[in-house]
């Protein structure tokens, strides 16, 4: 019987199915690494680094806490990413990142914009 299993020492190997199916849902870059071996970096349904890990997931690996931020450095750097620790009780095992797409909206002048396009209707709806 196939299954997949994943612990603090699981290789890309391991990974890579989960990572392609989170990159096939969002269909955005999903990097996961395990706390003992280097990951995977899944792009456009297939893995583009077999040897992978970076900044924040080691970050996230450490204190066991999710993280949206901008690296500084590694393949993301300057781009907004969400990362998550996957826990089994207080055990980190792996973390799994994201390209964070709201990161990259500006939310502010989205909605002020919003508004501001109500504010007009409304006043132009008035007798």
């Amino acid at each position: 019987m196939p299954k997949i299993e994943i612990s603090e020492n699981s290789g890309a190997e391991e990974l890579a199915p989960i990572a392609i199916a989170i990159n096939e849902i969002l269909n955005l870059p999903v990097t996961m690494r395990s706390a003992g071996a280097r990951g995977v970096r899944v792009e456009g349904g297939r893995v583009v680094d077999d040897d992978y890990t970076g900044p924040v997931l080691e970050d996230v690996l450490r204190s066991g806490r999710a993280v949206r931020t901008i690296p500084s450095s590694g393949a993301f750097k300057g781009v907004p990413v969400s990362v998550a620790p996957i826990k089994l009780k207080d055990r980190v095992l792996a973390a799994v990142g994201v390209v964070d797409v709201v990161g990259t909206i500006d939310i502010p002048e989205i909605f002020g914009a919003y508004v501001d396009v109500v504010r007009q209707v409304s006043e132009h709806r008035k007798p």
